[in-house]
């Protein structure tokens, strides 16, 4: 991603990396329809090894649950599309890979619905030391935009929730 092109969600990344940095806080991923590209996208950042600890691709719904941890309960009862979902995708990558924030993308990126569940319909989360925060978002365009939409989003909400937090 060249950062330069996304405007809001590309100041939103260096916002987010400087002061995570000044805080000496770290950052933890955990991505399904966008396969990869959150922790693409935040390595493509010079320095941000200082603060950025990993990330993991559970494109398939059991990798959810071995490893992000995800309860199978939650995953049976909601499906790998949905808020809670998200919720405990971007609190389980935190706890797991040892970092102060977690975040979490999931959605079904198109060009068909994915059991019921329309295409651009995602939601992205934030978890810090005060909580997560999901949002729900419905994106337009084919797999491409609707990742990269993704992507976007979830570094606007993982900014806005560290500047929130008092660090």
């Amino acid at each position: 991603m060249n950062l330069d092109e996304h405007g809001e969600a590309g100041e939103a990344l260096h916002t987010l990396i400087q002061e995570l940095k000044a805080r000496q806080q770290t950052l933890a991923t955990a991505e399904s329809l966008t396969g990869g590209l959150v922790g693409a996208t935040l390595t493509d950042v010079s320095g941000v090894s200082a603060v950025y600890r990993g990330g993991v691709v559970v494109y398939a719904t059991d990798l959810k649950a071995t490893l992000a941890g995800v309860p199978d309960e939650l995953l049976a009862a909601v499906g790998p599309v949905h808020p809670d979902t998200a919720a405990a995708l971007a609190t389980g990558v935190r706890d797991r890979l040892g970092a102060t924030y977690g975040l979490a993308t999931t959605g079904v990126a198109g060009p068909d619905p994915q059991a019921g569940i329309a295409a651009g319909t995602v939601y992205v989360a934030a978890a810090g030391p005060r909580g997560v925060r999901v949002r729900e978002l419905a994106l337009s365009g084919d797999r491409a935009a609707i990742r990269q939409g993704s992507v976007d989003a979830v570094l606007r909400l993982a900014a806005e929730v560290v500047m929130e937090d008092p660090g």
